[in-house]
């Protein structure tokens, strides 16, 4: 039986990842192009697309052999189709899925949100393999997070699912999240939020640390060192495990998924992380949602790709 095709595409707001999986799931090869945000973003589909023509031309590929092409964009997504604006991409509410089958004459196109895709590859051949309801949390810059409820992605009425970043912590919290409101998970769990805890400790407590020789700390250097056993690093990272257990126990409270998948920059810190959010999750959580598993996210960068492309096969 000949091998059919399906394209999994990853916007990001500098470049695109672009790749090609054979209908039984496998990552066959993949690249990238730039990301032109010029003009509102007005090129980015149509540079897709010519890629995709490209490398089918190349690859000698009849489009018959396409099943389909599953994007997935930094922005909310509604009912698999429309990008309900995105800032990144200079995009307003934007017909992706329709405007993709015009380009390309692939029928089958599906579209969303980034953290929702990746959230999706990971409980498709990644850290959440196995199981069918799965809530991912990416520690990067920001918070992101993708819930995955019966093994579909939960994007909410107005796209806006799985927005776990934005969870209100503490409201008390005076500075603003990067969206304007305070107290957000976002502002203690990611890297950035890490960084501004450690700089607040170490103003306030005046023993010594490993953390006080950086010129300009980063929240790897605080799990290095508190891997080290230095004693205000490991109370920086208690901090952001009980900011993350607290957050899954609320979750769990309403989702109540099997597993929580830990990805982004941050999840490289590994088991210290990870065990910090489990003790804390177990210490909050309702007794009957004590038992779900945490895991670090497999498949790196590629994530959304793979998530992308399980929608349309």
């Amino acid at each position: 039986m000949a091998v059919e095709y399906a394209f999994g595409i990853d916007i990001g707001g500098t470049t695109v990842k672009i790749g090609i999986f054979t209908d039984d799931g496998k990552l066959e090869d993949k690249w990238e192009i730039p990301t032109r945000t010029e003009n509102n973003g007005e090129m980015i589909l149509d540079d897709i697309a010519a890629s995709i023509r490209e490398y089918l031309e190349k690859k000698e590929i009849t489009s018959d052999k396409v099943l389909g092409i599953g994007i997935d964009v930094p922005g909310p997504v509604l009912g698999a189709s429309v990008v309900n604006k995105c800032v990144n991409l200079g995009w307003g509410v934007t017909d992706v899925a329709s405007k993709m089958r015009m380009l390309t004459d692939v029928e089958n196109v599906q579209v969303a949100n980034d953290a929702n895709a990746a959230a999706l590859g990971e409980m498709w051949q990644g850290g959440g393999q196995g199981h069918d309801n799965v809530v991912m949390i990416t520690l990067g810059t920001g918070v992101g997070g993708g819930i995955i409820l019966n093994g579909q992605i939960v994007e909410g009425n107005f796209g806006a699912g799985g927005e776990i970043g934005h969870m209100i912590m503490n409201p008390h919290e005076k500075q603003a999240c990067g969206c304007g409101k305070k107290g957000h998970l976002e502002q203690y769990a990611s890297a950035t939020g890490i960084v501004r805890k450690a700089n607040e400790v170490l103003s306030a407590d005046q023993r010594e640390s490993a953390l006080r020789r950086h010129k300009k700390l980063t929240a790897k250097d605080v799990y290095d060192a508190a891997k080290a056993g230095d004693p205000l690093a490991l109370e920086i990272a208690d901090f952001v495990g009980r900011m993350l257990g607290l957050a899954c126990a609320r979750i769990s409270c309403v989702i109540d998924p099997e597993i929580y998948v830990i990805g982004g920059g941050v999840s490289k810190a590994g088991d210290i992380l990870l065990e910090s959010i489990k003790k804390h999750f177990v210490e909050e959580a309702f007794h009957a949602s004590e038992e779900a598993r945490f895991a670090l996210a497999t498949l790196g960068n590629d994530a959304g790709m793979y998530g992308a492309v399980k929608m349309v096969l």
